[in-house]
Parts: C-alpha cells; sequence; structure tokens
C-alpha cells in the first residue's frame, strides 16, 4: 500500500508540470507567391506580451510554448497567420499578401512620408514588382508607361540614351521643363557633363527600391523653386535585420535594327540617274551594290552585372553592392561601359531615439560615342560605291588625287572608323541624415541631412592620321578635350512634431525648417589643329548657383476620414538680382476619405474611396545660364586674342543681361478621386487639373539695336495646361497558383500660350526649331492661342491625281502672292492623349507580363524626306553624287527654296501603338525551408510598332537641344532580346 501512495503521491506531484510544460519551436516564413523569406515577421504566442522576429532568412526561434497555444504570425503588408500549436518539432508558414494593407504603402513626400491612403496630393508610387522588365539601365526606363501623366520618350536608341521626361506636359517655353529628381534625400542639379550620358543610368537600376513621382502643386510646392515640372523621389535598396544575404542579378542582351530609313537602293538610285542626270553625272555612276546603313550597323551584343550582399542586426543594418555593364549599340563601335557602387547604412542608437542613415551611390561610365554623323551620311552617300578601294583605303570623293572635294559628302564607314569620339564620368550622390527622437518630448524630432552631388567628365577625339589620304583641309590628326566639373552641396534643417490628441481624434503633423544647396561648376576645353600646329583654349570661368529656402507643412488627420495638408516655402535664387531674388510657394490640399464614413464602412465592396482636392504655386529659375541678371565680360579664346607687337592681349566683350529677371510661377489646381473595390481587386485613381504659368522664362530675339546680343531671357508671357489622368488595376483571377493582373493608364492634355508680350498683334509670334537643309531657318511656332512648338507651314497645292504639286502652295490670304504672310500653324508635336497598358501573369513558378504604350495627336516633321526627297538633294553638282530616299520617287520635287522645306507636306501623323517588352520568368523550385532563389527570365524590348508615321520612328526627341517633333538622324532602336538570371542565397 505504501509503494502505491508514493506512486501516486509522485504522479500528483508531476502532473502541474506536464500540464504546463513549456516547449521551444522554430521554422520558417515565406512568402506564398515568391516562396522567398521574409524578415523581420513578428512571431508571439496570442496573449503574450514577448514575441520574436524572423531573421534576414525568415527563420525564428519562438520559446515558452504549450500545447494549445495559438502562434500568431503578423507583417505589414501580409495577413496575419494563426497556428494552433500541437508540439509540433516546427511550424513553417506561408504568409500572403493583404490588398488592403499593400495600398497603404508608405510613400516619400518632401522632407518625409505619408501613407498612400493619407496622401491629399497626386502622388503615384512604384515599387520593385511594378517596375519595366528587360534591359533597362536607368531609372526613366523602369517606369516608363507606367504613371499617368508622365511621359518619357527616349532620345534614341543608344546604351545610355538621353531622354525627354515631361509630367503634365511642362510648364515652361525655354527654360527647364526637366522634373526635380530627388535620390535618397538629395535633389540632384539638372542635366549631366562633358563626357556623360542619361544621368539617371548613374544610379544602377537594380540597387533602386522605389520611385514616387509627384505632380500637383500640393504634393511639389514644399520644393518650392524646382517642381514646377514635378518631382521623381528615388529611393535605393536598404538592409534588413539578420543572416548576410547575397543577391546576383545578371543579363545578356542581343540588339538587332529591325527598320532602316527607305534610302534608295543602288538599283533605283542608277535608273534615277540615268533617267535625270547629265552626261558628267552619269559618268560618276559606280558599279558597286552598297547598302551603307548595313555597313554602319551591327549585331550589338552586352552583359549587365549586379552582386548585393545585405545583413545586419537589429541596430545596424547595411547594404553594398557592385555593378558592371558592358553595353554595345547597333552603330558600330557605340559602346558604354558602367561601373557602379551603392553602399547604405542605416543605424539605430539611444533606444532608437536616434537614428543615422548614410548613403552612397557612385558609377564610372566610359563611352565610345562612334559618330553620329555615319547615320545621315548612310543616307545620303552613293550607293554605287565600294566601301574600300582595291588599296584598302575608304573611298572618298576627290577633284583631284591630292585635293579633297570639300562640299562632298563622306563615307560612312570612315566617318565611323578614322574619327574617334570618347568620353569619361564620375559621378558620386550621397548623403548622411540624422534623426533624434527627443527623450523628453518623443513626438518631436529633429533632422539634419547633409548631401552632395558631385560630377566630372571629359569628352576627347581625333581624327585618324589617314582620313581622307592625310590631305590638306581634311582635318587629320585634328584633336579636341573638353572636361567640366560640378558640385551639388546639400544642407536640410528641419523639425517634426507628430501627436495625435484623443480628445478630438486628430493627429498633427507639422514639419518646419531651412535648406541650403550650392552648385559650383566649371568647364574647360580645346583644340588641337596638326596642320597648323595650334591649340585653341578657352578660357575657364567657374560659375556658382546658390539656393536658399525656409519651408513649413502640416498636415491634419479628422477621425482618419479629413485630410488637410498646408505648406509654405520661401525661395531665394542667386540668378536674379536682389530686387527679384526671394518668392513665395504656398499651397493646400483636402481630402475625404469617403470609405471611412458610417454609411459606407460596412460596404465591404468599397475598400477605398477618397476624394482629393488641391491649389498651390511653384516657381521656376533654371534658365540654363547662371549669371542672366547681372553684367558680365566674356573673354576670349587664344584664337581671338589681339596682336600688339609680340604680344596677344585677351579681348572682352558684354554679355547680354536682363535685370528685371524675376521667378516664372505655375499655379495648379488639381481635383482627384481614389478608389479601391472588392478587397481592392479593383483600384485606381482619376486627377482632372488645371497649370498656368505666369511671367514666363523666355530665351527670344531682341529688339533692333538693343542690347549686347541677338537674344536674351525675359519674362513675357503666359501658358495654360489642363488635362484629366486615369489609371486603374484589376486583378481578375487570384489564388494559391495563379494571380492575373491588368493594368493601364490614359492622359488626356492640352496645352495653350495665353500671352506673349513681346508679340505685337499680326505678327508671327516666335520662330524656334531648326532644321536640315535650310541654315537658319525654323519650322516650329510660338503663338497665342496655339500649342507650344507648333508647326508653321505653308500650305501644299496638290494636283487632281492627289500628288503634291512641286513649288505650288495656298494663297490663304489672297493678296496674289505667296509669302511668310501665307503660313499657318498646322499641328503640334505633342499628344492630346497618351496610355500604357500592362497586364502580368503569375502560375506556379512561372510568370509573364507584357507592356504596351501609345498616344495619338502628336505630329512630326518629317525633316528626313524633306531634306533628301528632291532632285537637287542628289544632283547637285558634276564632281559628286548623293543619294536620296523613295519619298522623292512619289513627289518628284525638283524645288530646292524654303518653301518646299517648310511644306506641311511634310507635317505627318505619329500617332502609335507600341509593345515595348515581354518578359517571361521561372523561378526554380528550392528544398523546404531553403531561403535561396534562382531565376531566369528571357524577355524582348521594343517588339513591335504600330502607326501610319512615314519615318524611321513615330517618337522623335532631342533631349539636349530641348526639341520635339523634327524628325532628323534618329539612332535608330533595336530590338532588343534578354536573358536574365537571379540568384538569392
Amino acid at each position: 500500500m505504501k509503494t502505491i501512495y508514493k506512486k501516486l503521491l509522485i504522479l500528483l506531484l508531476l502532473l502541474p508540470f506536464s500540464i504546463l510544460a513549456q516547449n521551444t519551436v522554430g521554422g520558417t516564413v515565406l512568402d506564398k507567391v515568391s516562396g522567398q523569406p521574409i524578415p523581420g515577421v513578428n512571431v508571439n504566442v496570442q496573449g503574450a506580451a514577448n514575441g520574436v522576429s524572423t531573421d534576414f532568412d525568415g527563420k525564428y526561434l519562438l520559446s515558452n510554448v504549450k500545447k494549445g497555444d495559438k502562434v500568431v504570425f503578423s507583417y505589414i503588408g501580409y495577413k496575419n497567420t494563426v497556428v494552433d500549436y500541437a508540439a509540433q518539432k516546427s511550424l513553417n508558414v506561408s504568409l500572403e499578401e493583404d490588398a488592403n494593407q499593400l495600398k497603404e504603402v508608405v510613400i516619400q513626400v518632401g522632407y518625409g512620408t505619408v501613407k498612400k491612403k493619407d496622401a491629399t496630393g497626386a502622388v503615384t508610387v512604384l515599387t520593385t514588382k511594378d517596375f519595366n522588365k528587360g534591359p533597362v539601365t536607368s531609372a526613366d526606363q523602369m517606369i516608363q508607361g507606367k504613371v499617368a501623366g508622365l511621359q518619357i520618350i527616349n532620345g534614341g536608341g543608344s546604351p545610355g540614351e538621353g531622354a525627354t521626361i515631361r509630367i503634365r506636359s511642362g510648364s515652361s517655353l525655354s527654360a527647364n521643363n526637366d522634373p526635380l529628381y530627388v535620390i535618397d534625400g538629395v535633389p540632384v542639379a539638372a542635366g549631366g557633363v562633358e563626357g556623360s550620358r542619361n544621368p539617371l543610368s548613374t544610379i544602377n537600376q537594380n540597387n533602386i527600391e522605389s520611385i514616387s513621382v509627384l505632380k500637383d502643386a500640393s504634393a511639389t510646392a514644399i520644393y518650392g523653386s524646382r517642381a514646377s515640372n514635378g518631382v521623381i523621389i528615388i529611393t535605393t535598396k536598404k538592409g534588413k535585420a539578420g543572416d548576410l544575404q547575397i543577391n546576383y542579378n545578371g543579363n545578356f542582351q542581343v540588339s538587332e535594327i529591325t527598320n532602316k530609313v527607305d534610302a534608295l537602293s543602288s538599283t533605283q538610285f542608277r535608273d534615277f540617274i540615268t533617267a535625270n542626270g547629265n552626261a558628267a553625272q552619269q559618268a560618276l555612276v559606280g558599279a558597286a551594290d552598297t547598302d551603307w546603313q548595313e555597313e554602319i550597323y551591327r549585331t550589338a551584343i552586352g552583359t549587365d552585372h549586379n552582386i548585393a550582399l545585405s545583413g545586419g542586426s537589429d541596430n545596424v543594418v547595411y547594404r553594398a553592392s557592385v555593378g558592371y555593364a558592358n553595353l554595345n549599340g547597333i552603330l558600330k563601335r557605340d559602346n558604354m561601359e558602367r561601373t557602379t557602387l551603392g553602399v547604405g547604412v542605416t543605424g539605430n542608437f539611444l533606444d532608437k531615439h536616434l537614428k543615422i542613415e548614410l548613403n552612397n551611390n557612385t558609377s564610372v561610365i566610359n563611352s565610345n560615342y562612334s559618330n553620329r554623323g555615319a547615320i545621315g551620311s548612310a543616307i545620303r552617300f552613293d550607293p554605287t560605291q565600294v566601301v574600300r578601294n582595291p588599296d584598302g583605303t575608304f573611298f572618298q570623293w576627290y577633284t583631284s588625287p591630292t585635293e579633297i572635294n570639300q562640299l562632298a559628302g563622306r563615307n560612312p564607314l570612315s566617318l565611323i572608323e578614322q574619327q574617334n569620339s570618347y568620353g569619361t564620368s564620375y559621378r558620386s550622390i550621397g548623403n548622411i541624415q540624422t534623426e533624434y527622437k527627443m527623450h523628453f518630448l518623443p513626438e518631436l524630432k529633429a533632422v539634419a541631412n547633409f548631401g552632395y552631388d558631385q560630377l566630372t567628365g571629359r569628352s576627347f577625339g581625333n581624327t585618324e592620321a589617314d582620313y581622307l589620304n592625310g590631305l590638306s583641309g581634311s582635318g587629320f590628326n585634328n584633336s579636341y578635350e573638353r572636361s567640366q566639373s560640378r558640385f551639388n552641396k546639400l544642407m536640410d534643417l528641419f523639425l517634426n512634431y507628430n501627436k495625435k490628441v484623443e480628445a478630438i481624434n486628430t493627429v498633427f503633423d507639422v514639419t518646419g525648417g531651412y535648406s541650403y544647396q550650392d552648385f559650383r561648376e566649371s568647364f574647360k576645353s580645346s583644340n588641337f589643329n596638326f596642320q597648323s600646329n595650334n591649340t585653341t583654349v578657352d578660357p575657364n570661368f567657374p560659375t556658382r548657383i546658390n539656393l536658399q529656402s525656409f519651408f513649413a507643412r502640416t498636415n491634419i488627420s479628422i477621425a482618419d476620414k479629413y485630410l488637410l495638408t498646408l505648406s509654405y516655402r520661401r525661395d531665394g535664387t542667386s540668378r536674379f538680382t536682389e530686387t527679384n531674388r526671394w518668392a513665395n510657394f504656398p499651397a493646400v490640399a483636402l481630402a475625404w476619405k469617403l470609405n471611412e464614413e458610417n454609411f459606407l464602412k460596412d460596404i465591404s465592396s468599397i475598400s477605398t474611396l477618397k476624394i482629393r482636392g488641391g491649389w498651390g504655386i511653384t516657381g521656376q529659375q533654371d534658365i540654363g545660364v547662371s549669371y542672366p541678371s547681372i553684367p558680365l565680360y566674356l573673354a576670349s579664346n587664344t584664337a581671338a586674342q589681339y596682336q600688339f607687337g609680340s604680344d596677344f592681349y585677351t579681348t572682352y566683350r558684354p554679355q547680354p543681361y536682363n535685370s528685371n529677371l524675376k521667378w516664372e510661377q505655375t499655379t495648379t489646381v488639381n481635383a482627384g478621386l481614389d478608389f479601391g473595390f472588392v478587397n481592392n481587386r479593383i483600384t485606381g485613381s482619376v486627377d482632372l487639373y488645371k497649370r498656368t504659368t505666369e511671367d514666363l522664362l523666355l530665351y527670344t530675339q531682341n529688339p533692333s539695336f538693343f542690347g549686347f546680343s541677338n537674344f536674351d531671357n525675359y519674362n513675357v508671357g503666359t501658358i495654360e495646361n489642363e488635362g484629366i489622368e486615369i489609371a486603374a488595376e484589376v486583378i481578375p483571377v487570384r489564388n494559391d497558383n495563379f494571380e492575373w493582373r491588368i493594368g493601364g493608364n490614359i492622359t488626356f492634355q492640352d496645352s495653350k500660350i495665353t500671352k506673349l508680350t513681346t508679340t505685337q498683334p499680326n505678327t508671327p509670334g516666335i520662330n524656334i526649331g531648326g532644321y536640315e537643309g535650310a541654315t537658319g531657318n525654323t519650322i516650329q511656332n510660338h503663338q497665342v492661342g496655339y500649342s507650344p512648338s507648333s508647326f508653321y507651314v505653308y500650305e501644299q497645292a496638290y494636283g487632281v491625281d492627289g500628288k503634291p504639286l512641286d513649288g505650288v502652295y495656298i494663297d490663304r490670304n489672297k493678296d496674289g502672292l505667296i509669302t511668310q504672310q501665307d503660313k499657318y500653324r498646322f499641328h503640334k508635336p505633342a499628344a492630346d492623349v497618351f496610355y500604357g497598358f500592362n497586364t502580368s501573369v503569375t502560375y506556379k513558378n512561372f510568370d509573364m507580363g507584357m507592356n504596351w504604350r501609345g498616344s495619338w495627336g502628336n505630329y512630326n516633321y518629317n525633316n528626313v524626306d524633306s531634306s533628301k526627297g528632291s532632285f537637287n538633294n542628289i544632283l547637285i553638282r558634276n564632281t559628286d553624287l548623293s543619294n536620296g530616299v523613295e519619298n522623292i520617287l512619289e513627289t518628284g520635287f525638283r524645288s530646292n527654296d524654303t518653301k518646299r522645306f517648310e511644306s506641311d507636306y511634310y507635317i505627318q501623323d505619329a500617332s502609335f501603338v507600341r509593345l515595348d517588352n515581354v518578359s517571361v520568368g521561372y523561378a526554380f523550385n528550392q528544398k523546404e525551408n531553403s531561403t535561396s532563389l534562382v531565376k531566369l527570365t528571357l524577355s524582348a524590348q521594343n517588339v513591335l510598332v504600330i502607326t501610319k508615321y512615314k519615318g524611321l520612328d513615330p517618337e522623335v526627341v532631342n533631349p539636349s537641344a530641348n526639341t520635339a517633333g523634327i524628325d532628323g538622324n534618329l539612332y535608330p532602336r533595336p530590338i532588343t532580346f534578354t536573358l536574365g538570371l537571379n540568384v538569392n542565397f
């Protein structure tokens, strides 16, 4: 009996311990769709105060768990998952995205962040899942066609090609129309330097986490003086706590030309000369069959690699990456070689009251620009001539064996092979930002941001010794060198107070501070003439521009329903005189979250419904020159010095200036609607806007006998832009194995000049837009009542057969003469409508996506046909021949006066639909609980273009000249096939 009692006693003593037994459980948390680990997931027992977080590999270890407990897994952007613990050895969980939470993404705005659901302005944010796939090399290519109101047109098909980027059409006529770019908190200077390519290609695309596009004044006014054309905020990827994670992204690219200018073939050319040329010209025809465009273009191969390392502890996280790209262009010898380095470190100290963030993005780009003059020469050069003579020299036109034909065209391949043009550029963007949350008042934090943007570049080149056989006047052995440096320093100091007043259920977010930016630039140039053994050196005059600002913003949220944003910025610029130096830029915006109201809150099909309204003023002072308002003298270069005896003296001439210059100001009114239905399976926005720019900064002609130059800067008028933007995304199907997304946007826009104070009644306005064929003449015009840059042309007369009549135009003013007074404004280069469409499908490990883009209502001036489509373009002299285009066979034009060049016959509809890219990817299955990822992607870019335009490509811009719609010698955009590999481990 005693033994039985002893056993029962022991059993009773052990029973509580067996009931209360505490275990430790671990496992891995993965993304349900991608299968990738999720770091930072909160894991805790339901009802318990303490928990743990997953490491960088998605792994966790949770102690003090007993049978029957509910383990909760939670993470921002994902649905909470609750698992019953039944003494399992491990708990592996896959989290599913929560559409509602994902729409509450925190987006970057000026000097802070805001949840998307609380944004009062017109803001679009794109993250890695939204970016365009394929062979992109710059930030603009990643978002092309993705944002309503944002139009991006690349300048051509060269790797790293610059682009024209416009948010809501741009606000100015000749001042800078580019948006402000803010990279990791540093507002960077517009443009690049000598020896560089697209300034946005200096940031490795693999390092970009998100891009926010701020479009209306209520969102941009906090940036004041530089935000009249919108703001694009680029945020690079940051590290996350956990073990070391390594990511590799690489691709191999092949590019091919798909479309060439329709130059006459050798057969067509011979027939033309036989039918129309004289005996001397017919005697010049060769026996070869040369397609010069085939000679200068090639199949281009390129590679792009990037490797990143990231990790850290709870207090300090880091990410570092290095990238290398070597990309060939389809024009022979064209090459871009880029090396990038990105580093980011974030530390939290003093119990997370002090945050220090360091960022740096550095790039070195080496370029071989090739000679783009060969593109036009390949169209013009005689196709019956050989590429090389029997002795190996290039065929050229000579008047004698020892004398160059100076008026003749040059062998296109010799321009590429015998003329060298190189560039090298360096850029480093970095900042250190500290945030200190006051211990005595945690709602108040002080922020200091110190940043810089340093650019240096050098372009250089020479002509080979055997160019044109080294004859006198050929320029053989000549060389040039240009160097440029720019340094931008930034200091932002501001306070932020964020407090919720429970008594009135209202959140106040107040920011106020001071910003200082200093821009310094220097430029050097020299040219060496071998024959004269003379070097010409241009003097170097460093320039400096200083911008200073005081700013304040208040965000008020009442009951999480009614939102108010007030902002004010006072800006000063060194470009203007003291009288006009400072300007004020206020803004106000309101929003009402209807879905939070009681009468809609219980309607489950409405996820989001918010109406917005905003008004604000932004400024513009960037007109390209540093000192437009003060009198200066320009020193001569070494070739223009004046000689007294044996000494040479530098001469000086006065520069144009306008001491009355002041800020160009743009007032924007915006109304918007954000919506989401069926658990945000259907989302989108609608915006209506009107922008009025007053005191337009315009570089225009001076009156006769006035000023020190023919042109100067003035504040001359007003322009109005208005439009409608619609964007939407639909998820028709979403389940464990399959997801289909459809997205799109469309923008309707209209711009009109309403005032030009330099234009008197019945005058032709301001002519712009030079073209090839008639030096000094223009094809576009600014005039009151019309869109900027409207084509200004003669009305072509047509015969009964529908063909244009050579040299015959309509006498529009009925005075019996054809003069400048008969010209009229006919269409414009800007589109009435532009749009984008994208769709993506994910099925298990496969994914597929495509992006379409197009425009309607935009026209081009076909300068290729106008400059190479006349008899006189071919039969110029008796000493040489030039080729033309097939348009000459259609028109039979013989006249070569400026009226033919400026005929509306050459203004052609350039509306188009383009399949930008198609991609297919496959992620290989990994072992259970594995954190590694291997994914292959195959993509094609510039796949298809549907258009009625008769030229090479309907998208025509010249970013460096700030012109659009004049189709000259465009670098063809190739189709590019890319095989990509992404590995995480």
